[in-house]
């Protein structure tokens, strides 16, 4: 798996602070002015909040793992986890749900790692597409699962508030491995509970 790691020359906090005065003043407004002297640092404060990810292991999130399952050996789905990303084109948001499945293979994980993972690449610039993939693809490699099945239903903003103006529209990208790809069965399981 490629890490993300940090550029070497990453930028000071105080350079990062002139960054957003710069572009205050690109969008022709005075970053003096008694409303905006402390956005710079709220811009950069949220910034640390909405790329987070950047400084997370996913594999170290997965990494605690329960064997005694009871021989439980059926779809283990977690629905509805809420995600917030950032288009990397725009750095506008992403805003939407991922449903996240697999198969377990004599190991679980617990439920919380899964809506940790999907959050972990949520908060890094995104196109929906490869968060999808990173998350089904972390899943498989770290459990050994015999399936994982990743739904992703998002809006984005970089459509709706700005250049086509499609504001009613979403998203939706699935990845499928293992036995979710090659058995109609599992997958139309995944799919009907997904819609429940």
């Amino acid at each position: 798996m490629e890490k993300v790691t940090p550029l070497n020359t990453k930028p000071t906090r105080k350079e990062a602070e002139e960054a957003v005065k710069t572009l205050i003043l690109w969008a022709g407004d005075n970053p003096s002015r008694e409303g905006l002297l402390e956005t710079p640092k709220r811009v950069v404060e949220s910034y640390k909040e909405f790329y987070a990810g950047y400084d997370q292991d996913p594999e170290e999130v997965l990494s605690k793992v329960f064997e005694e399952v009871e021989g439980y050996d059926e779809i283990i789905i977690v629905k509805d986890i809420l995600l917030e990303s950032h288009c990397e084109h725009h750095m506008v948001p992403i805003l939407g749900k991922a449903h996240v499945a697999y198969i377990p293979d004599k190991r679980i994980v617990g439920i919380s790692k899964l809506a940790r993972l999907v959050d972990l690449y949520a908060k890094r610039l995104q196109t929906q597409e490869a968060m999808t993939v990173q998350i089904a693809d972390t899943i498989e490699r770290v459990l050994k699962p015999k399936g994982v099945a990743i739904v992703i239903e998002a809006a984005h903003q970089c459509m709706s508030s700005r250049g086509v103006h499609k504001i009613e529209t979403s998203t939706v990208t699935s990845r499928m491995l293992g036995a979710f790809r090659e058995n109609p069965k599992s997958r139309m399981e995944f799919m009907n509970l997904i819609a429940l």
